[in-house]
């Protein structure tokens, strides 16, 4: 609101206090006899409407924020809650080649052990040239038997082929000088065969001389105790000065090219489907050393006390493989395709065995599962699964069936 200066000097403005008449002095700014008045002068008026623009605008701006914040009825978005599922690892386990595999037991034996006794009349042994644990060649003395008397006999036959063949020489010559007379008329025809005969007896006679020594030889021969093929020797059963004879039993063992075999005994079930060529890893007891072997006769019939049967695994020689001794062995018996899971992934109660499965709403769900082979790649699971889903590798024991749960894959979680 503006005031308009007036000119003149004074003007009576009415009664001030009691019946006194003021008057007012525009330019002094006062009003006679009272305090003085506050009149606007020419030079404050545009700066009272700067501040009063600057107010208005101010007052709009503030207007204009509230209704922005709040006269559109909006509200802040409140913030995003944390995720408060737990976090599980999950894995697909797709189908697998899965060796089945079928565990026994046995006996470590020689695949053919050979018995060595006395194969002639026998005697007393002077020498034992071989120890259990020995590679030996066919034919090899193992022990030599005193032959005294059977080297006299031997010596006595072969005079006797001596004198055989000094008969025949001289029958022989007789013969001859009876063809060369009998053209002249002085010996007969007769007489020339009865030459010839002569000569054809001793013939015979030294043939049977050298026979009956061949045959002394032969049994002199059979007095060492020999290995009859190449081999390991096994045990020994000889000592010198130990009489022998034929009725004397074995007197070593060796297992023929020092091969091995474990005897393993298997149900009747496991034997179904097992085949000669199956591979074996065989492990002695008390030894960590596995041994590579291959099962090359299933047996054809089975105990009807036990009932079960033999599959002979055949070994190559290593001295940790000692026959008589027991051993285990793990058979490939044939191959299935079957999804593998980790032992921690199948969980078990009164009800069997089972799995927890993530569904696409991320809740678990139980699922009963019937394990195939176990084995140290894992679980083969045999029904149940058809291995595209998404089952929880461990944890399964704090879940509930119908529990939300945040899947993390396993490649993931390792990468992480």
């Amino acid at each position: 609101m503006s005031v308009v200066p007036y000119r003149s000097n004074t003007v009576p403005v009415g009664v001030w206090g009691q019946g006194r008449v003021a008057g007012m002095n525009y330019e002094s700014g006062r009003i006679e006899g009272g305090e003085p008045l506050l009149l606007a002068g020419p030079d404050d008026t545009p700066r009272r409407r700067r501040r009063l623009i600057i107010g208005a605008v101010a007052i709009a701006a503030a207007l204009a924020l509230a209704w922005f914040l709040f006269g559109r009825g909006e509200k802040p978005a409140p913030a995003k809650a944390p995720d408060q599922r737990p976090a599980v690892t999950v894995t697909v386990p797709g189908r697998q080649t899965i060796d089945r595999a079928v565990s026994a037991t046995g006996t470590l034996a020689a695949r053919r052990e050979m018995p060595v006794g006395v194969a002639g009349e026998g005697g007393m042994i002077t020498r034992v040239l071989v120890e259990p644990g020995q590679w030996v060649q066919a034919g090899q003395v193992l022990a030599t038997v005193d032959r005294a008397v059977q080297t006299q006999t031997a010596a006595s036959l072969a005079a006797q082929v001596a004198v055989a063949r000094s008969d025949q020489t001289l029958a022989q010559a007789e013969l001859d000088r009876a063809q060369a007379l009998v053209d002249r008329g002085f010996i007969s025809k007769a007489d020339l065969q009865r030459r010839t005969a002569t000569r054809d007896a001793a013939a015979a006679r030294v043939k049977v001389a050298q026979a009956t020594l061949a045959e002394q030889r032969s049994r002199n021969g059979r007095l060492d105790i020999r290995a009859p093929a190449a081999g390991l020797v096994l045990t020994r059963q000889a000592e010198p000065g130990q009489i022998v004879s034929a009725g004397s039993g074995i007197l070593f063992r060796m297992a023929a090219g020092g091969q091995m075999e474990l005897r393993a005994q298997l149900a009747e079930s496991d034997l179904l489907g097992l085949r000669p060529g199956a591979r074996a890893e065989v492990t002695p007891v008390g030894s960590s050393q596995s041994f590579p072997g291959e099962v090359w006769q299933v047996s054809p019939v089975i105990d009807p006390q036990t009932r079960q049967g033999v599959a002979r695994v055949a070994l190559k020689y290593d001295p940790a493989l000692r026959p008589g001794g027991f051993a285990s062995a793990s058979i490939v018996a044939g191959a299935a395709v079957a999804p593998l899971l980790p032992e921690t992934a199948v969980q078990t109660d009164g009800k069997g065995q089972y799995v927890y499965v993530v569904g696409a709403d991320g809740k678990v769900a139980r699922r009963d599962v019937k394990i195939g082979q176990v084995s140290n790649a894992g679980v083969a699971i045999a029904g149940g699964l058809s291995g595209s889903e998404r089952v929880v590798l461990s944890a399964g024991a704090f879940l509930t069936p119908g529990q939300a749960v945040r899947p993390v894959p396993q490649a993931a979680r390792k990468a992480g």
